[in-house]
């Protein structure tokens, strides 16, 4: 089944691609989510004219990602955490508690696009990636600190 998609979709496509699927991904997951709406004749020609539009707003987001992307590449984060024996901390640092420090900043970025490689249970200095664009991946300085 033939979709067009309304929103980049990992490991499928961007935003106003053309992408074939199986049905039942397409009814059940990307139509009611609203990702992606069914690839009729009718869709296609408004498709078609709508494209210009669709590379205008992809430039706009690519452009507004880089802008924020150097921004963010200066910033370095300090998570103050409860420490237990030999500098492991009580749970982990994640991606939420990430996206909250960087809100305080003025950054609005989804826990979601905060990609962390590898737990972070102790004290010390970790890069973490932060997807803001398909092309586009800016690495952040995440400082993890005694609570004391």
């Amino acid at each position: 089944m033939k979709v067009i998609l309304r929103q980049d979709v990992d490991n499928l496509g961007q935003m106003g691609s053309i992408v074939n699927v199986k049905p039942g991904y397409a009814r059940n997951y990307l139509i009611p989510r609203e990702l992606a709406y069914h690839a009729t004749p009718n869709a296609l020609r408004i498709f078609e004219l709508e494209k210009k539009q669709f590379e205008k707003i992809r430039a706009f987001e690519k452009a507004d990602a880089e802008k924020i992307s150097a921004q963010i590449a200066d910033l370095q984060i300090s998570i103050p955490m409860k420490v237990g024996e030999e500098g492991r901390l009580y749970g982990s640092v994640t991606s939420q508690m990430i996206a909250q420090e960087l809100e305080l900043r003025g950054y609005e970025i989804d826990k979601r696009q905060i990609i962390i490689e590898d737990a972070i249970k102790t004290l010390g200095v970790f890069d973490v990636k932060v997807r803001l664009h398909t092309d586009i991946t800016a690495n952040l300085k995440i400082w993890v600190i005694s609570e004391e």
